[in-house]
């Protein structure tokens, strides 16, 4: 049975640990990483080899929204004409043509024609095909033309159910050699923690808009797609294993860097500043920024603008930011790769067994050492956890922070739940076996004052009773002492519940003999009343035993008692380390010596004078007049008691 409740005990603490393993890991472990990232991860600004061109409000400004594409043709032709930047990566859609300015698109179209390191973006939707049979040759066509070579080792990569591609315009698609999606992917809190550097359409993988332009940089080289990682072998690319697996489409973990107060981790230019350049050029004025500042850098044009009227708020929620733009996160995503910066994490199993490892220490602790060792170490290795998290952090290993602390703190509860209801059951087995050896009276003072549990007592009044078997050292000589044994410990069994149920203790067994008090532990005014009645049934028990004794070949036995009331000295007495809770004084003495009486005058139930003065109204005795007690220097009258004045006769 205890077997079953362990096992049962074992299978409920571990369904409640998985409960709140997964509620703290899909709640609250996402808060934490942001916070970790913010504070640790973040600690360096991006890459000053990226240049974001921000179409932003003073843009807006002086060139009205929507715009005419040959601005585009503008900031691109003064970056390439007095520049040799890397590549450029356009953070937009173009998904129609502009039928009011078809001359500027074509300028644009123009622009771009001209450009081999340009990468576009490029959207799929969730509507299917009008027409199924000419969507599959588009679906085919954009996949030859701007996907890259992928060796897919997981043969079947699940994304985000697109059911199409949102075409370009004929003479855009003719003329742009390089597009990518732009889909960033956001956690089910809207927080963007981690990008799909491969975007799955159908059967076909893409890779995102900053992965495209680093694989663009890096002459295309075939990348290796598995559950695990991705690997670019002749770029010596290797991302860091996924964080998670979030709705079927694999992630990476982005490693955010430090914001500037315009709330970009890399360095930005207005768009305005572009354009007003090239007209200073086109006019023969000197400009004001140095196409110096354009060599070798990877340049992102995007666009944000606060007024909402234009739909250019490209503002995302990232673990850095609330308002964090979309095309700085591109920017991070390239810097990242660029680098092979990616943050590391754990997986979910290893983040479950940090937190399954951490919980089995705690209780291991709790089970082995006091409260006050095993609290003291916890809390000391929840810190040392704390800075440890830090330095994983500081160092791009994301691991989980809060779980393994709200399993630790789970664990806590039960293991010292455990350890109370434990304790809890073993002092009560202690209280029983040691109530065996004390009266359970005692045992309960004992415990309620443990902590005054001391030498001493106080005075008090109470009733001592003496109960002795007569012939007891005959009897033994003639039996075996396991035969003897098995009679004492009979007579011992009946007699205790009877003198239990009249407010008695057992002080001790001496032997053959019983020492029993009234009046103290328990607290009873008619003390010397029930002791006697107690007597009168002990001597009743033991005429039912002689019978069955007899009846087993036993021998019979017979039993005097004494009784005496008077003031006695009770409470704890012996040494420091082993003491005993007794009473002493003349009036114990006295009950014994009556006791012995009964041995003379041939009785079985003597009292003393002063338990006499108590019960002289409920009892019908004889009186034994001047009986020299030995020790004493008075004669004393004592009595036998033959029954209660309502019984026959004991």
């Amino acid at each position: 049975m205890r077997g079953i409740k362990t096992f049962l005990t074992f299978i409920a603490a571990s369904i409640f640990l998985f409960v709140a393993f997964w509620i703290s890991n899909s709640f609250f472990e996402p808060k934490f990483y942001d916070f970790m990232t913010k504070a640790f991860t973040a600690h360096k600004y991006g890459s000053d080899d990226i240049l974001i061109i921000v179409i932003d409000d003073e843009s807006i400004a002086k060139y009205r929204w929507p715009w005419k594409r040959d601005l585009y043709s503008k900031i691109f032709d003064n970056i390439t004409e007095n520049a040799h930047p890397k590549l450029i990566v356009h953070d937009a859609i173009i998904g129609t043509l502009d039928k009011e300015n078809p001359e500027s698109d074509t300028k644009y179209f123009n622009s771009i024609s001209k450009m081999n390191n340009l990468v576009s973006g490029m959207e799929f939707t969730f509507k299917d095909y009008d027409n199924k049979l000419k969507g599959i040759a588009r679906d085919e066509q954009y996949y030859n033309k701007f996907s890259t070579p992928v060796d897919d080792n997981r043969k079947y990569f699940e994304g985000f159910k697109f059911k199409s591609i949102l075409p370009f315009p004929e003479p855009y698609y003719n003329v742009l050699k390089y597009a990518a999606p732009v889909t960033c992917p956001q956690d089910n809190d809207g927080v963007t923690r981690d990008i799909s550097l491969f975007v799955a359409y159908k059967q076909y993988l893409y890779p995102y808009l900053a992965f495209r332009a680093y694989l663009l940089d890096k002459n295309n080289p075939e990348c290796s797609v598995s559950q695990n990682n991705i690997i670019c072998e002749a770029a010596d690319f290797y991302a860091p294993k996924y964080r998670r697996y979030v709705g079927g489409h694999h992630r990476t973990p982005v490693k955010f860097y430090k914001l500037y107060s315009n709330n970009y981790s890399h360095k930005t230019i207005s768009a305005v500043k572009i354009l007003d350049d090239y007209d200073r050029v086109k006019s023969g004025q000197k400009t004001e920024l140095s196409p110096e500042i354009f060599n070798n850098k990877y340049i992102i044009l995007g666009a944000n603008v606060k007024a909402s009227s234009t739909g250019l708020s490209d503002i995302l929620h990232s673990p850095v930011s609330a308002r964090h733009p979309g095309t700085d996160i591109l920017a991070t995503v390239l810097d990242n790769a660029l680098h092979n910066d990616f943050l590391k994490s754990f997986s979910i199993w290893q983040n479950a067994l940090l937190s399954i490892v951490s919980a089995l220490l705690i209780y291991l602790l709790i089970s082995t050492c006091t409260t006050f060792i095993s609290l003291s170490i916890i809390s000391t290795s929840f810190i040392i956890f704390f800075f440890a998290a830090c330095f994983c952090f500081y160092n791009g290993l994301a691991i989980n922070v809060i779980t393994p602390v709200i399993l630790g703190v789970v664990t806590m509860i039960f293991g010292y739940l455990h350890r109370f209801l434990i304790e809890g059951q073993n002092k009560e087995k202690i209280k029983k076996a040691m109530g065996k050896y004390i009266s359970d009276d005692i045992m309960e003072n004992v415990v309620k004052n443990i902590d005054e549990l001391k030498l001493g007592g106080k005075k008090s009044v109470v009733t001592v009773l003496f109960a002795d078997i007569r012939g007891f050292t005959s009897m033994s000589e003639k039996m075996s002492a396991e035969e003897v044994s098995n009679i004492l410990n009979e007579y011992f069994t009946e007699m205790e519940p009877i003198i239990s149920s009249h407010k008695g203790t057992i002080n001790k067994f001496i032997g053959d003999a019983v020492m029993a008090i009234f009046g103290e532990p328990i607290n009873d005014k008619n003390h010397a009343l029930n002791a006697v009645k107690c007597a009168g049934d002990m001597l009743k028990k033991v005429r039912k035993l002689q019978h069955k004794w007899l009846e087993e070949g036993k021998p019979k036995i017979e039993i005097g008692i004494g009784i005496n009331t008077g003031e006695v000295f009770v409470g704890n007495i012996g040494s420091e380390k082993r003491m005993e809770y007794t009473v002493i004084g003349d009036t114990v003495n006295l009950a014994s010596r009556i006791e012995s009486y009964n041995k003379i005058y041939k009785t079985n139930f003597l009292i003393g004078p002063t338990t006499y003065d108590e019960v002289k109204n409920y009892v019908n005795v004889i009186k034994i007049s001047d009986v020299q007690i030995r020790g004493k220097m008075q004669k004393l009258d004592i009595y036998e008691v033959l029954g209660m004045i309502e019984d026959k006769g004991v």
